[in-house]
């Protein structure tokens, strides 16, 4: 119950970013503390052994929803190249067809949590924080090859492991 708690604080910590103004010190500030609520909620229902399949769907729920308010947010801001752009599509494609895959296979919508999966996710998250130190172009093409790489093993474990076997 606890980390449901700590979920929902990313969802609301995700609603106040939508009133902030993008890259501000609120706006980090608020962007941080979401951060470290999707470390933590995860960690504690381990912990505390709460997980459930409730506390999983309202993570991905809450990843969802704070991916998609960082976007509303950044995306205005940034001087992101095309090829980025192409990219990110490649990779949100793959990650379609996984969706797909384990839907038809298993017959339900999975989130494989691998390694490079939360590697990923935890690198995606450091951009915003090191734009003032790395140029957006550097950082982002090492997250962009390791999202492929993540999306590549996400589709393989779907396909080729056992319905319980997959996190």
């Amino acid at each position: 119950m606890t980390a449901n708690i700590i979920t929902v604080i990313r969802v609301m910590c995700s609603i106040v970013l939508l009133f902030c103004t993008a890259l501000s010190p609120a706006f980090y500030a608020w962007y941080i503390i979401a951060g470290v609520s999707d470390m933590l909620d995860g960690w504690v229902a381990r912990r505390t052994n709460t997980t459930s399949d409730l506390g999983a769907k309202l993570d991905s729920a809450a990843d969802c929803f704070f991916v998609v308010v960082c976007l509303i947010k950044l995306l205005p801001v940034l001087d992101i190249p095309l090829w980025i752009y192409l990219w990110t599509g490649v990779i949100a494609a793959i990650k379609f067809i996984n969706i797909l895959s384990g839907f038809i296979l298993h017959k339900q919508f999975m989130a494989v949590h691998s390694l490079a999966n939360k590697l990923t996710g935890a690198l995606l998250f450091a951009i915003p924080l090191t734009l003032p130190l790395i140029e957006l172009q550097y950082s982002a093409t090492f997250v962009c090859l390791l999202a492929t790489y993540a999306a590549i093993e996400e589709g393989h474990i779907i396909r080729t492991k056992k319905k319980q076997q997959i996190i």
